[in-house]
C-alpha cells in the first residue's frame, strides 16, 4: 500500500477530527504548516467528512489564536520571545506590530486568509493588548472561511482531488511547504 493511500485510509476514521483541531491549534501557535495539509486528506477520501474536518479546523485556529494572543499578552518576555526568536525573528515581529498597529483589522483580515504566520500577528495582538473580542471574532470570520472554501471545494471537486492526491501526494506536500515558506519571505520582505 502506498503511503498516500495509508494516510486517505487513516484520515477516515472519526478520530483524525481530532488531529486536525491539534494541529491547527499548534499552526495558530509554532508550527509552520499550513492548516490545509491535514484537511485535505479526510475530504478527499470522503467527502461527508468536510463539516467535521471544517469545523474542527476552525476550533483549533481559534483556540490557537487565543492561545498566542495570550502568550503576547501575558507571558511575551518570556514564551512570546522565545517563539518568536525559534520559530521567526524580533525583526519580522517588529514589521508585524507597526503593520497591526497602522492597519489593525485589515492586517487580521489578510493573515487569516494568505499564508502570512498568523502566530505572529496573534503573539503581537496579545502584546499590543489590542481588543480581544475583535481579534478573535474578525479571526473567527475569516480563518472559518478560508477553511470553509478549502474544505467546500475539496469536497466537491473529491475524485478528481483524490486522483491528484494519490498520484502527487508528495509534491503537494512539498508545495504546502513552500507555500508556508512563501508566507514567511512575504512577512520578511515588508
Amino acid at each position: 500500500m502506498k503511503f498516500s493511500e495509508y494516510i486517505l485510509q487513516k484520515s477516515e476514521q472519526p478520530w483524525y477530527s481530532w488531529v486536525v483541531l491539534l494541529m491547527t491549534v499548534c499552526e495558530s501557535i509554532f508550527l509552520f504548516i499550513p492548516p490545509e495539509v491535514f484537511m485535505t486528506p479526510p475530504i478527499v477520501a470522503n467527502k461527508k467528512r468536510a463539516l467535521p474536518i471544517i469545523t474542527a479546523a476552525a476550533l483549533g485556529s481559534l483556540v490557537g489564536g487565543a492561545i498566542a494572543y495570550l502568550i503576547g499578552y501575558w507571558v511575551f518576555d518570556s514564551v512570546g520571545m522565545w517563539i518568536i526568536q525559534n520559530f521567526s525573528s524580533m525583526d519580522k515581529f517588529a514589521v508585524a506590530q507597526q503593520m497591526f498597529g497602522k492597519y489593525g483589522v485589515a492586517i487580521i483580515i489578510v493573515t487569516a486568509v494568505t499564508p502570512i504566520p498568523y502566530k505572529l500577528l496573534a503573539i503581537c495582538a496579545g502584546f499590543m493588548h489590542y481588543p480581544i473580542l475583535v481579534f478573535l471574532g474578525v479571526s473567527a470570520i475569516f480563518r472559518t472561511a478560508r477553511f470553509a472554501i478549502v474544505g467546500g471545494l475539496l469536497a466537491r471537486f473529491q475524485e478528481f482531488a483524490n486522483r491528484i492526491v494519490k498520484k502527487y501526494f508528495w509534491y503537494l506536500v512539498f508545495g504546502a511547504v513552500a507555500f508556508a515558506v512563501l508566507g514567511i519571505t512575504i512577512l520578511s520582505l515588508t
